[in-house]
């Protein structure tokens, strides 16, 4: 397990109680399922910045939708709201 830090966390009481029914439910230990949720959530997290990150250098270029594509799109999806 090489390349592995220890991260010690603090969690209110009734969370480190499910997180125990959760861990003995799925055969996991608590650190187990910690990881994959901080894993998830900063995949998640970096996405997020990233794709953000990426239509703010399309607006700093300039790169917008036309006002036909909004119309566009936004009948689309209020027709699917009906």
């Amino acid at each position: 397990m090489a390349g592995e830090k220890i991260l010690t966390l603090r969690l209110e009481g009734g969370l480190r109680g499910k997180l125990d029914k959760l861990a003995a439910a799925t055969r996991r230990s608590r650190s187990f399922l910690a990881a994959e949720a901080i894993r998830e959530y900063v995949a998640l997290n970096s996405w997020q910045i990233e794709e953000i990150h990426k239509g703010l250098a399309e607006a700093e270029r300039g790169e917008f939708a036309s006002e036909s594509e909004v119309k566009r799109v936004a009948k689309k999806w209020t027709r699917r709201a009906h």
